[in-house]
């Protein structure tokens, strides 16, 4: 009987074992080794990042095929052929590309003109910057030819994982020493910031010895042997089909697949779970969710080696407080990992809530998301900081916020997105902890003045969709309507037309996003056209008056003196220049606001009475709620309720991730009542009587709300509240608070 195919696995360590005794052959009509170095370190990448890298396909093979198929060797293999046993028919770029990077032979790869050596740099690998951690050196630069110039470059070869195992353990045992030996003349010279500096790089090669080790025996290869007695012809037609199309998997799939056998069908979870999330336009969507689940469970890690440790029972290799490595479950089993799925769910959308609305982030539309990619981290730590204790919740939050502009204003997330993520939830913990703030903070306030605004025109840049976030932020309203923002018909529109630059040769600087603002598409067709400010803005002025059409313009960032230069007649190129370096000065001085002086110049001592008054706010909508036992009947009729209908209505339109059954109750549509609305409806006519009780009188209350209300709008405005605005403000807070029995 013939033997049946057989799909299987083998460690990486057995296979550098059967490469180095020859055990595999290439037929000759298979094309020649081609992979270039680079293609060579991404698979090194792959392998000890513990990616998939794909199935192999061999044939058992017999003497007579061997030669019939006269095959050679593996690319670069020169030892003895006695032991050959596999026939290749899918995977010889793998394999050779292992065998280069893992022996060296005395050969170049291809496209380079002499031999080359690959290495690990050991302490960019363990702060998971894999993009560089591998490379690839030519011979006759001498790339670290010495042991000691690997060590001093923190720079592990490759090549000696093909030799004996005794010269991986003495390459590791003389890197330690090279570190200690470096931490001890540093301690006695008195220099404590490099000691600490060579502890880690030793602490590194430890870790990194246990990673490689871990790798070599718990990473496998899969591969299908064919039976032996299969006919040549059939083998041919075989490896036609194989290499005439294929499949790359992601990581969503893989582990799907894999997760599937433990009745966790993930695919259909998604499918469930994916309406509540569509406000983020990202294909790697569903990975996100795997990563937020990652990042909490795994204490901040969640590139794809460590994704498939959310398998249920898989384990990962940990260093605990003695410095020992174990093995330790990540998810227990169906249960935890459905747990933990729900709860990144949970999270993405509460990040979506944040970063959607017009008073959080502002970026009401998907197409003003600076980074689809930093959700994960935003998620996460959003999470994190909702789960601190009372006493510190407000700084965690407010410390998110910081990182999060930053980040968008620095780009920090173009590139490196995983280990960049991973990275940033652990330094932004540890700084919510009391530790040090991260370099991305400490850094911004030089790094926001070099900030090149007027270059920033592509509409895909995080600083740019920063930058109309900002606008949205700070309450722009619409020039016709006066309204503020809404997702349903809301762009970035030329302040200056892009026909008068064509006009005068402005090339890409006329869509600088300094000349881009927030507008609804009947201010633009109806107001702006193709005309120069100095046309459109005075009929503005004659329709609503310059002080309120000057206050519409501030809230767009544009300034006293900006607004004057739009109104001169003739508008020149050196006048649009001017325009543009006086909105830049605005513009980085609202994101200094916003990040150096936190929340638009408001001190400390305002941020504790805005948070009183947003709780009083807060406790109002209770009230109102728990006295019309939850009942929109009573409300429908109060001469504001259609306004807020509106405003419910639209962002429902506009923000998929909202739940239309929530806004149809009472307590969805207090969310929309603002300061005034509140106080209308418990003065009201028709349900005065029933809060009468509790707020005894109606003048008194009118005054208390006035007085609430003018210390609101000074913070709002980040005025400076004058003596009598401030205590009459504060009577108010403390008026309320023991009106609705709040704490203190």
């Amino acid at each position: 009987m013939k033997e049946a195919q057989k799909p299987s696995d083998e460690s990486l360590a057995a296979l550098i074992h059967r490469l180095s005794e020859g055990r595999f052959e290439i037929p000759n009509f298979q094309r020649k080794f081609v992979w270039k170095a680079e293609q060579i370190n991404d698979l090194m990448r792959s392998i000890f990042c513990d990616y998939y890298i794909g199935n192999l396909l061999l044939w058992k093979g017999v003497d007579e095929n061997f030669t019939s198929l006269s095959c050679e060797p593996i690319s670069g293999y020169k030892g003895s052929r006695h032991k050959r046993e596999h026939i290749v028919l899918d995977g010889q770029q793998r394999l050779s590309a292992i065998y280069y990077a893992l022996f060296a032979p005395n050969e170049s790869v291809p496209k380079r003109k002499s031999r080359g050596f690959f290495y690990i740099y050991i302490d960019r690998f363990m702060e998971e910057e894999f993009k560089d951690a591998f490379e690839y050196r030519l011979a006759r630069k001498r790339p670290f030819a010495r042991p000691e110039e690997q060590y001093q470059n923190r720079c592990f070869p490759l090549s000696i994982l093909g030799d004996e195992p005794r010269m991986k353990f003495d390459w590791f045992q003389e890197y330690g020493k090279h570190w200690k030996l470096q931490e001890m003349d540093a301690s006695e010279a008195g220099n404590d910031r490099d000691a600490e500096q060579y502890r880690r790089y030793q602490d590194y090669g430890e870790q990194f010895e246990g990673i490689i080790d871990e790798t070599l025996r718990d990473y496998t290869i899969s591969y299908t042997e064919l039976d032996r007695n299969i006919g040549i012809g059939k083998i041919c037609s075989i490896f036609t089909k194989i290499n005439s199309t294929g499949t790359r998997l992601d990581i969503f799939n893989l582990l799907n697949a894999m997760l599937t056998p433990k009745e966790i069908y993930l695919k259909q979870m998604w499918d469930d779970a994916s309406p509540r999330l569509e406000f983020v336009k990202a294909p790697r969507l569903n990975t996100y969710v795997l990563q937020v689940m990652s990042i909490l469970r795994q204490q901040g890690y969640c590139s794809p080696n460590y994704l498939y440790h959310l398998v249920p029972g898989s384990n990962r290799l940990i260093r605990d407080a003695t410095g020992a490595f174990r093995h330790e479950v990540q998810v227990v089993d169906k249960d935890d990992f459905m747990q933990r799925w729900h709860e990144a769910i949970r999270a993405i959308e509460q990040a979506i809530n944040l970063l959607s609305h017009p008073q959080e982030f502002g970026a009401i539309t998907s197409k003003f998301l600076p980074y689809p990619a930093i959700t994960p981290a935003f998620a996460a730590l959003q999470a994190s900081a909702r789960q601190q204790d009372a006493s510190i919740r407000m700084d965690a939050l407010h410390k998110v916020r910081l990182w999060y502009w930053a980040s968008v204003f620095t780009e920090r997330y173009s590139r490196a997105v995983e280990s960049r993520t991973a990275r940033d939830y652990r330094e932004v913990c540890t700084w919510i902890d009391g530790g040090d703030a991260p370099d991305v903070i400490s850094d911004f306030p030089k790094a926001v003045q070099s900030l090149d605004l007027r270059g920033t025109t592509s509409q895909s840049s995080a600083v740019y969709r920063g930058v109309i976030d900002l606008v949205v932020l700070r309450g722009s309203s619409d020039w016709i309507s006066g309204d503020r923002p809404n997702a349903k018909d809301i762009d970035d529109h030329h302040i200056v037309p892009r026909s008068w630059g064509r006009k005068h040769a402005l090339g890409s600087d006329i869509d600088t996003v300094l000349n881009r603002t927030p507008l609804s598409s009947e201010t633009n067709r109806k107001v702006i056209r193709d005309r120069l400010p100095n046309e459109y803005l005075p009929e503005l002025i004659t329709q609503r008056g310059e002080k309120s059409v000057r206050l519409i313009f501030e809230s767009h960032l544009i300034s006293h003196d900006a607004f004057e230069i739009l109104r001169r007649d003739p508008f020149t190129r050196k006048d649009f220049d001017e325009f543009i370096a006086e909105r830049q000065r605005t513009i980085r001085s609202a994101i200094n606001r916003l990040l150096i002086e936190e929340r638009f110049d408001l001190a400390p001592d305002l941020r504790a009475l805005a948070e009183a008054i947003k709780n009083i706010e807060l406790a109002l909508r209770y009230c109102i709620n728990e006295t019309l036992i939850g009942s929109t009947d009573d409300i429908k009729g109060l001469h504001f309720f259609p306004k807020v209908q509106e405003r419910v209505e639209t962002d429902l339109r506009g923000n998929p991730a909202l739940n239309p059954d929530h806004y149809t109750t009472l307590a969805g549509n207090l969310e929309y009542f603002d300061l005034r609305d509140l106080e209308d409806t418990i003065k009201s006519k028709v349900l005065w009587e029933r809060f009468q009780e509790q707020f005894r009188n109606k003048e008194e209350l009118a005054n208390r709300f006035q007085q609430l209300a003018n210390l609101r709008n000074t913070i709002a405005h980040a005025r400076s509240a004058d003596e009598l605005t401030r205590a009459d403000g504060e009577a108010a807070i403390l008026w309320f608070r023991a009106v609705l029995d709040l704490e203190d």
